[in-house]
């Protein structure tokens, strides 16, 4: 893979941290995400991806595109968003969760598995202007921040996004969800719409199968709403983790609450990465917590990764 020629970059959402006790520690506290890493000097983030080079935070990934592809955007999956379209995707490696289950465990945990910043960081460099040049020579009609979470390579994101939206294309995350309530201030009316990963209903299974917690990712799912952002949301049903009755209703019941437009979709679990032990998730699995979301109130529901034969199916219709 090609190494992208970047640098470390001043980060944002940052601030000096305990420099009223000791001056002379220059530790950094990042409130990029719900992780809210305190970082002495040279200490990396959970992500990876966010260092404290002298008593500052900078981002190691600006510019460090790992991917940069057009997708139908009904593949990010967005159902109700600019539909028939297609989206220019791009990524950094990096992420602040650690799935054992994750779907692009080769660029998310990349770093981690490799030893963290001492290796070189992989990916092309990509300014934030010629990636959105490159969306609209594709005919794309949006970007997508995507394939690992945005969250992490979030400044690359935000320039790329504020010179996207002048030129008239929107811009989508697809996230997990754990971003702080800054993160959100700060993008503003830049981010259009989102597909949320929720994983599950229990913060057991978060603290143990992705290192995060459940409800900052409640709370971004419920903030984006009310921000107006487009928001669809995701659950990969894993067989015996996150797929009991119970379980489901709640995030319908939730996904309710919040309203009843938002689209689910639920996808089927297909053993990945160190989650290898676990059987595909059957068919009739997803088709009952269709059943479940439609019995919560949801207008929308879909199954994501379904055999060739199977139709997708809007319980709404």
């Amino acid at each position: 893979m090609q190494l992208a020629v970047t640098q470390a970059t001043e980060a944002t959402l940052w601030e000096p941290w305990q420099k009223d006790k000791n001056p002379e520690i220059e530790r950094v506290h990042c409130f990029l995400c719900a992780h809210h890493c305190r970082l002495g000097v040279e200490e990396v983030g959970i992500c990876g991806v966010r260092q404290n080079i002298k008593g500052e935070l900078n981002t190691l990934v600006y510019g460090a595109a790992v991917a940069a592809v057009v997708d139908p955007i009904e593949k990010k999956p967005l159902y109700h968003f600019m539909p028939g379209t297609f989206t220019y995707s791009i990524a950094t490696v990096g992420c602040n969760f650690h799935c054992s289950f994750c779907q692009n465990s080769s660029i998310s945990q990349r770093l981690r598995e490799s030893g963290g910043v001492n290796e070189p960081i992989p990916g092309r460099y990509l300014s934030p202007g010629s990636v959105v040049e490159a969306a609209i020579v594709r005919r794309c009609k949006s970007i997508s921040y995507t394939y690992t979470e945005p969250t992490i390579f979030y400044e690359y994101a935000r320039d790329t996004a504020r010179i996207a939206t002048l030129t008239g294309l929107k811009n989508i995350f697809v996230t997990n969800g754990y971003m702080t309530e800054q993160l959100l201030d700060d993008i503003g009316s830049d981010l259009h719409a989102a597909n949320v990963d929720l994983k599950a209903f229990s913060d057991d299974f978060y603290r143990k199968m992705t290192g995060g917690r459940l409800k900052p990712v409640l709370d971004t799912i419920r903030r984006m709403w009310e921000r107006e952002i487009h928001v669809e949301v995701t659950t990969l049903l894993i067989p015996t983790y996150n797929d009991s009755v119970e379980e489901l209703k709640k995030i319908a019941s939730f996904l309710t609450s919040v309203s009843p437009e938002i689209p689910w979709h639920v996808s089927r679990f297909s053993p990945n990465y160190k989650l290898l032990d676990v059987p595909q998730t059957p068919v009739d699995s997803v088709e009952k917590a269709l059943e479940i979301g439609r019995e919560e109130g949801l207008q929308y529901a879909y199954g994501g990764n379904m055999p060739p034969d199977w139709r997708t199916q809007n319980m709404g219709e």
